[in-house]
């Protein structure tokens, strides 16, 4: 039997919803990037915007994910979480197409990486064209300014990963990218000043995407999806990297709205835990078998990511985490 002090703290427990986040727009909310808003003082959530119920006769056809805005979701206790609108981007250095926001604060001036798709959303029936990484920076998360466009030696370069790397790795920063031109693998790229970047090469032998790098426990940590369960590496320097025997997310969850594989996904590290956050589609929902489009939805869900023999797991089927003490207004990272 638990005792008073623990009994207390399971009962003041409550468990985020499930799902954390539906996008009212066109319930396609996928690809989320996590930041701190230090002018209104709450978390944000940007997210890729898919046209999820746009219904198109060719199953094939995927223009659904093509003609896409940034949205941004917002909360007040990190447990609830609203729809404030799309982002706005300058029209010369964003797209009709815009996937996959990566966003990091550095000395009061918020930098964001975006994937963008060029040309009419409606051209692009197939997974084909150009892509490329632009930069932008804001001061406010609303207003931004277009920076460069990033070369990386590759006209399909998406998804981009940024960390600030500690002076005992040389200081500087690195990104880490998936590059469609070359298998789609993932390769990273340093820079002294966030703006002028050199690739060093390969990071897997696989096919990937959405690599998100974050230094947890110890050690730095790349998490990616591989369309089957997320790619797990470990690394003591962020260069060199040993794969997990195991998948992350690969099995579908038990629970309604997250019962398929997990996505791209995004991971905040707060203090000693860390929370993933990724996207399901709805494909293994009731809705499914009457609706063929209803795959097309996609939800946002968050697990706490844990160590267990030097390596890591999550338990999707547990209760999600309480957020509150975390994300809510005011709690700001540190």
């Amino acid at each position: 039997m638990l005792g008073p002090a623990a009994a207390q703290a399971a009962e003041a427990a409550q468990p985020a919803p499930r799902p954390l986040y539906r996008d009212p727009l066109h319930d396609g909310a996928a690809d989320a990037a996590l930041v701190y808003n230090r002018g209104t003082q709450r978390w944000e959530m940007f997210t890729t915007n898919r046209r999820a119920t746009l219904r198109l006769p060719d199953a094939k056809d995927v223009r659904w994910v093509h003609g896409t805005r940034i949205g941004i979701a917002a909360t007040d206790d990190g447990q609830h979480w609203r729809s404030v609108g799309l982002a706005q981007f300058p029209p010369e250095c964003s797209g009709p197409t815009d996937w996959a926001p990566e966003i990091v604060e550095h000395e009061g001036t918020y930098h964001l990486w975006l994937t963008v798709v060029p040309g009419d959303p409606d051209t692009h029936t197939r997974w084909q064209g150009t892509r490329h990484l632009q930069h932008l920076t804001s001061t406010d998360l609303r207003t931004w300014r277009c920076e460069e466009r990033l070369e990386l030696g590759s006209p399909r370069a998406i998804d981009a990963a940024v960390v600030r790397l500690p002076p005992a790795l040389g200081g500087g920063w690195r990104l880490w990218f998936k590059d469609e031109a070359q298998g789609s693998r993932l390769f990273q790229a340093d820079s002294p000043n966030l703006r002028r970047w050199t690739v060093r090469g390969p990071v897997t032998t696989q096919a990937g995407e959405g690599a998100k790098v974050f230094f947890f426990a110890g050690r730095w940590w790349l998490v990616a999806d591989l369309w089957r369960g997320l790619l797990v590496m470990r690394s003591d320097d962020a260069a060199t990297w040993q794969e997990q025997p195991t998948r992350l997310l690969a099995e579908p969850g038990r629970h309604a709205t997250d019962r398929a594989k997990g996505q791209h996904p995004d991971v905040v590290v707060r203090g000693d835990r860390a929370f993933l956050f990724y996207f399901v589609h709805q494909g293994g929902e009731p809705e499914a078998q009457a609706d063929e489009r209803f795959h097309q939805r996609s939800v946002i869900q968050v697990a706490e990511l844990q160590l267990q023999d030097g390596w890591l797991v999550v338990d999707r089927d547990a209760p999600p985490p309480d957020l509150r003490g975390l994300f809510g207004a005011g709690q700001a990272p540190r």
